[in-house]
């Protein structure tokens, strides 16, 4: 894994939104995404150079529908931040099949 950038924001159309205009803008791609709350908080995980994941952020932050309640983006992260990833993916990949 290269660099991470995270977005939450509330609802799941917003996060869509979010998704669509970081891989828009972007070389960066789907990690996974976390639901909480029923739906109200989700949390879109994207991956890519720095640069690029940072520009991502920094373009859904300033275009999205609705305003992100946090945002990061994580340079190089911890193998136990990339084990926490996989093992969301993975919930995401069993509920697709």
């Amino acid at each position: 894994m290269k660099s991470i950038g995270l977005i939450e924001v509330s609802g799941v159309i917003a996060a869509v939104d979010c998704l669509d205009i970081m891989c828009k803008s972007a070389d960066v791609e789907l990690v996974t995404w976390e639901r909480k709350l029923g739906g109200r908080l989700v949390t879109v995980v994207v991956e890519g150079s720095i640069s690029a994941v940072t520009a991502a952020v920094e373009n859904a932050i300033a275009s999205a529908i609705i305003t992100p309640c946090a945002h990061a983006v994580i340079a190089s992260p911890h193998e136990e931040v990339e084990r926490l990833l996989k093992v969301s993916a993975s919930r995401i990949n069993k509920a697709g099949k």
